[in-house]
């Protein structure tokens, strides 16, 4: 980067943007359009110029304009992905995922929006954990996937540790598991998180241990 001249940097990141700007038309012209393949994250990088945060979010306005319902997932996908290269830190891009194109009508877009989310929850699990939440929720209640919405529920509550991860979101994985009537196991993982999940607050220690009992009931 320090042997590239600076008018190159430059025409790049002009060009990048006039590009964006371009596409950034109303919907009604993007929708007839085919998304393109996204750019590598390097090359943003190269045509950002240091303002990646920027950058991402042109790009996050730029995936807006296009209709969701006639749109390569896959394609989007890598486009959302490249946004969270430039900015690892922002929740636009799983925002978008969970709130606006997990939400297609069409299950198997829906789907591969998911699977999105559930894979880069994995890179920052304590502060990605709400849309991975949400994602589970969808599973559960709009795809009736109940196994699919316990893989994402199983994550939150091995992966999210931070004591700021709320009580509900580490427990979906217990009640999905309840909703299965696999009331043994869900037995046996409330069971476990009691003896071993490090739970200081006596409130949700009391909490847990009734719905402890609770299960034991149903169990018998």
């Amino acid at each position: 980067m320090t042997r590239v001249p600076g008018w190159i940097l430059g025409l790049l990141a002009a060009s990048l943007a006039a590009q964006i700007a371009w596409q950034a038309r109303p919907a009604a012209h993007l929708a007839a359009q085919a998304l393109p393949p996204a750019p590598r994250p390097e090359v943003l990088r190269l045509a950002a110029v240091g303002e990646d945060a920027a950058a991402a979010r042109l790009l996050m306005l730029y995936l807006q304009g296009f209709d969701v319902r006639g749109v390569d997932y896959r394609r989007l996908t890598a486009w959302l992905r490249a946004a969270l290269a430039l900015d690892p830190r922002s929740a636009y891009p799983l925002f978008a995922a969970a709130r606006v194109f997990a939400e297609t009508p069409d299950p198997a877009a829906s789907r591969i929006a998911l699977e999105f989310i559930y894979q880069e929850f994995a890179r920052d699990p304590n502060r990605r954990w709400p849309w991975l939440a949400h994602a589970a929720l969808l599973a559960k209640h709009r795809l009736n996937d109940l196994p699919l919405a316990r893989r994402y529920a199983a994550a939150i509550q091995r992966q999210a540790t931070s004591p700021d991860v709320p009580l509900w979101a580490r427990q979906m994985e217990i009640f999905i598991l309840e909703d299965m009537n696999e009331l043994e196991a869900a037995r046996i993982l409330l069971g476990g998180q009691l003896e071993h999940g490090g739970i200081q607050d006596p409130n949700e220690r009391r909490f847990l241990e009734q719905r402890l009992r609770e299960l034991e009931q149903r169990v018998k």
